[in-house]
C-alpha cells in the first residue's frame, strides 16, 4: 500500500485568535489533517516542498463549532427526507461561513416520525460530507413542557418516557450527543440518568422548573441549559426558576442564541456577568431558512414564515433563527463586552470542551487542522479548513 503524499501547508495571516490569546503576524503550519506548529511568522522556516497561503488583512480563528442548529441552506434536520436540499448542502454553506463541526438538532414529532428521522440522520452522518463535519446529534424534545413549548407543537410533546428515550437514543446511535427536557417532569431523574449512563448530555429547557426542581436536575446529572432565557420564566426577584439557577450555578454551562434578536442586549450582557465565560456556548439555532430568501419554511412538523431574515411561526412567536455564528459571535463582543479572544471561544473552545471533542477548538499542535480565516475589515469568510482539507475559498 502506498503511503499518502504529505501535504504541508502555512497559512500566513495579520492576527491569530487562538482563542485563548492573540499572535500578531501570525501563521499556522498544517501537516495533511494536523496542526503542526502556531507562532508568529517569523518563526517558521521555508523549504521547497511547503505551500504558503498569505491573506493579508485577515485574522484566523479555529474552525467554529455550532452545537444546536436545525438546518441551513434549505436542509431540515427534523424532517430530512422531506427537505429540499441535502444535509451535504448545510454542510457545504456552514463551511462557507467558517463552520468546521456541527450538530445536526431535531425537535419534537411523532414518535415514529422522529425514530424515521433520526435513523436517517445516523446512516447520513456515516458520510463523509463536503464542508462543515457532523459531530452529533442534538435531540430536542419531546419531553418538554407544554407552557414553554415555544415552535414546537404542543400534540407532539410527551411526558418523561424513558422506554422512548431508549429509542430515540438507539435511533441515533452513538452520533447522540445530547438530549434537551423539562427537569420538572415526572421521571425526568430516571432520564438524568439514562442520558448519563448513554454518555449523552443532559440539557434542561423549555421549562417552568423552580429552583428546588432544577437543582435536583443538576444534583443527579443534569450540566448544561438549552439556550437560556428563551422558553423559560423570566428572572424574579423572590421566585428562582431555572433560568437564575442556570446563571448562577457553575456546574451548569449555558448556551445562548447570539442571533442579537432573541435575547435582549442587555439580557446578553448579564449572562456574560454572572458566568464564567468558559461555561458559555454560543449557539445559532438556525433553520433550513438560513441562507435561503425570505419564504414559508419549517421545522419538523412546524411551519414557519421568514421575512426580513427573522424566522417565526404562524402565531408570531420566534422559531429559529438564520444567523450564523461568523456574524452572531460579534454580537458578544458588543452586547456581552467581551474580548475578542474571549467571544471567539464561546464558538470554539467551549463547545468542544463541554462536548469532550478535545481534538479541535483550539489553535494548538497536533490538534485537527480546523481553521477558519475572515477579512479584518468586513469579517468576511475568505477560507475554511476542516480536518486539513480546504473546504471553502472565498473568489
Amino acid at each position: 500500500m502506498q503511503n499518502k503524499k504529505r501535504v504541508r501547508r502555512l497559512y500566513v495571516v495579520d492576527y491569530l485568535v487562538t482563542p485563548d490569546q492573540r499572535i500578531e503576524h501570525g501563521a499556522v503550519l498544517v501537516e495533511n489533517r494536523h496542526i503542526l506548529a502556531v507562532g508568529g511568522v517569523s518563526g517558521f522556516s521555508i523549504d521547497d516542498e511547503l505551500e504558503i497561503l498569505r491573506f493579508p488583512g485577515a485574522y484566523m480563528t479555529p474552525g467554529f463549532i455550532d452545537t444546536h442548529i436545525h438546518g441551513a441552506g434549505g436542509c431540515d434536520c427534523s424532517r430530512l427526507q422531506d427537505s429540499s436540499n441535502s444535509l451535504a448542502d448545510m454542510s457545504r454553506l456552514l463551511g462557507e461561513r467558517g463552520v468546521t463541526s456541527f450538530f445536526p438538532t431535531v425537535v419534537a414529532d411523532r414518535p415514529e416520525r422522529m425514530l424515521k428521522n433520526l435513523e436517517a440522520l445516523n446512516l447520513a452522518l456515516q458520510e463523509d460530507l463536503p464542508g462543515a463535519a457532523a459531530a452529533g446529534i442534538n435531540i430536542e424534545g419531546p419531553f418538554l413542557n407544554p407552557v414553554k413549548c415555544g415552535a414546537q407543537p404542543v400534540e407532539y410533546l410527551s411526558p418523561v418516557d424513558l422506554g422512548l428515550a431508549a429509542e430515540l437514543l438507539d435511533a441515533a446511535g452513538a452520533w447522540a450527543r445530547s438530549m434537551t427536557f423539562a427537569p420538572e417532569l415526572e421521571h425526568s431523574d430516571q432520564l438524568i440518568a439514562l442520558l448519563v449512563d448513554r454518555g449523552v448530555k443532559a440539557s434542561m429547557g423549555h421549562s417552568i422548573a423552580d429552583e428546588a426542581q432544577a437543582m435536583r436536575a443538576i444534583d443527579v446529572g443534569a450540566c448544561h441549559c438549552t439556550h437560556l432565557f428563551n422558553g423559560m420564566p423570566p428572572l424574579h426577584q423572590r421566585n428562582l426558576s431555572l433560568t437564575g439557577v442556570a446563571l448562577i450555578d457553575n456546574r451548569v454551562t449555558a448556551e445562548l442564541i447570539i442571533d442579537g434578536h432573541h435575547i435582549h442586549s442587555r439580557m446578553v450582557d448579564l449572562a456574560c456577568r454572572c458566568k464564567p465565560v468558559s461555561q458559555i456556548i454560543g449557539i445559532s439555532d438556525c433553520t433550513m431558512a438560513a441562507g435561503m430568501p425570505d419564504g414559508e419554511y419549517h421545522i419538523g412538523p412546524s411551519s414557519i414564515i421568514v421575512k426580513d431574515g427573522y424566522s417565526q411561526n404562524a402565531e408570531g412567536l420566534l422559531a429559529g433563527t438564520t444567523t450564523m455564528l461568523d456574524t452572531g459571535w460579534h454580537s458578544l463582543m458588543s452586547s456581552g463586552h467581551l474580548s475578542e479572544t474571549l467571544a471567539a471561544q464561546t464558538v470554539t473552545a467551549n463547545p468542544a470542551f463541554a462536548y469532550g471533542m478535545t481534538d479541535r477548538g483550539v489553535l494548538l499542535p497536533t490538534r485537527r487542522a480546523d481553521l477558519a480565516i475572515f477579512e479584518r475589515k468586513t469579517n468576511r469568510p475568505l477560507l475554511t479548513v476542516c480536518g486539513g482539507e480546504i473546504i471553502y475559498r472565498a473568489q
